[in-house]
């Protein structure tokens, strides 16, 4: 049925295949059914018993059908049908021999040199060395006694059976050099073909590891350009706030040498020191207070059963939000509240800033608040990149994010991460 479904589909091999074996067929009945004793374009008509003669042009032409799909069985019908002809007319010579060439049957030429080349082509080198030693018996059986009709060879004996076999193992070797040809080719394409994967996948953790660059730096250094532009301001920077540069300068060393730790080895764990969740929300918030922005923070739920890859998304998209709170906002209070469940966290971080006014410089070309005091556009804040690392990390737990400006002013992020296997 599925064969029958191929060739009413188009497919090309099935069509191919199909005409070969109806070819063969056609071939077989003018040689079979043909007037006696006369020879005609397709050689001298084939003897044996009329049952055999009428069921004949199917038992040589239909296994071609199989060439492909089923090489070593098609190779094994066509010899068992040539040997039960030799078996039931005899062992007469002139059931099978046909006299010299040119009148030598163009059916058992056609038939057995595609069958030869088929088996050479589509079967593994096993199978087809195992058919062609397969049939040399009834080679030399035949041919001793009269021949297969083949071309240059329809006289009996060694002669006869040596030139047959010589013929059959050409065709043969054909097949064979054309089967290695295209496994080499199909071969050669697997191999670009994972090549290219394997490029798409290094493009892809390169971006990754850019993301996760910009959640680190990004962070830490708008809070150190944010203290030393305090000091600056006052005149003076007091060791409370040298204090503060310090320790964000160190914890983005440390978390930038355990990313690029990892990449060193692939076998290492996630890290030697512990990755940043949601129970580290606190002293992130202390130290954007320490900043100079008001943040207020809620977690409600039970965080401590959370997968840790949840925990660390939740962590890195809050800790976005507030830089761009920080960059784009300006004077503002942000509102942090997350809620865990058994099925997903909930994020949600608001502010009621203005918006930074767009720098000279910059107006129009990069990230900062719109004209008229409005907070930046999704797209704008962060250039993109912090959205697009947000959306990536909600899209890996097949949740969703939202990132706008509010109606009353200011700018609200609200992330939604499923708990479990993503959809």
């Amino acid at each position: 049925m599925q064969a029958v479904r191929r060739l009413a589909g188009g497919d090309p091999g099935m069509i191919a295949d199909a005409g070969l074996g109806i070819a063969a067929a056609a071939l077989t009945a003018v040689a079979a059914w043909g007037p006696p004793g006369r020879a005609g374009l397709v050689g001298t008509p084939i003897a044996g018993p009329s049952w055999l003669l009428g069921l004949l042009p199917l038992l040589l032409g239909a296994p071609l059908v199989l060439r492909r799909r089923a090489p070593l069985l098609m190779w094994t019908a066509i010899w068992a049908t040539l040997a039960l002809l030799y078996m039931l007319t005899g062992n007469r010579p002139e059931s099978l021999v046909f006299g010299p060439a040119p009148r030598t049957p163009a059916p058992f030429t056609f038939v057995l040199f595609a069958a030869a080349y088929s088996l050479g082509a589509h079967a593994s080198l096993r199978r087809a060395a195992a058919g062609l030693v397969l049939i040399v018996p009834v080679v030399v059986e035949i041919g001793h006694h009269g021949g297969l009709g083949l071309a240059f060879s329809s006289r009996a004996g060694s002669a006869g059976v040596t030139l047959s076999l010589l013929q059959l193992v050409a065709f043969w070797l054909v097949g064979v050099l054309v089967r290695a040809r295209r496994q080499a080719a199909r071969l050669a394409a697997r191999s670009a073909a994972l090549e290219r994967q394997a490029e798409q996948a290094a493009a892809a953790e390169r971006a990754r590891i850019a993301r996760e660059l910009h959640d680190i730096i990004a962070h830490h250094l708008s809070v150190v350009v944010l203290h030393a532009a305090g000091a600056r301001a006052s005149g003076g920077a007091d060791p409370a706030t040298l204090e503060e540069i310090e320790h964000s300068g160190r914890q983005a060393l440390t978390e930038t040498r355990r990313l690029f730790g990892v990449l060193r080895d692939p076998a290492e764990e996630a890290g030697r020191a512990p990755q940043p969740g949601i129970s580290e929300l606190p002293a992130l918030a202390g130290s954007l207070r320490a900043a100079g922005l008001e943040v207020s923070l809620s977690v409600d739920g039970d965080h401590t059963a959370l997968p840790s890859a949840v925990n660390v998304s939740v962590y890195r998209i809050v800790q976005e939000a507030l830089t761009n709170v920080l960059k784009h906002a300006g004077p503002a209070r942000a509102e942090v509240t997350v809620g865990c469940t058994d099925s997903a966290v909930t994020v949600e971080v608001t502010d009621d800033g203005p918006g930074n006014p767009v720098p000279p410089a910059v107006k129009g070309a990069g990230p900062g608040g719109t004209g008229g005091g409005s907070p930046p556009s999704a797209e704008e804040v962060g250039g993109g990149q912090g959205l697009a690392g947000m959306r990536e990390r909600v899209a890996l737990f097949g949740g969703d994010l939202r990132a706008g400006p509010r109606p009353g002013g200011g700018f609200t992020v609200r992330a939604r991460l499923p708990v479990g296997d993503p959809p």
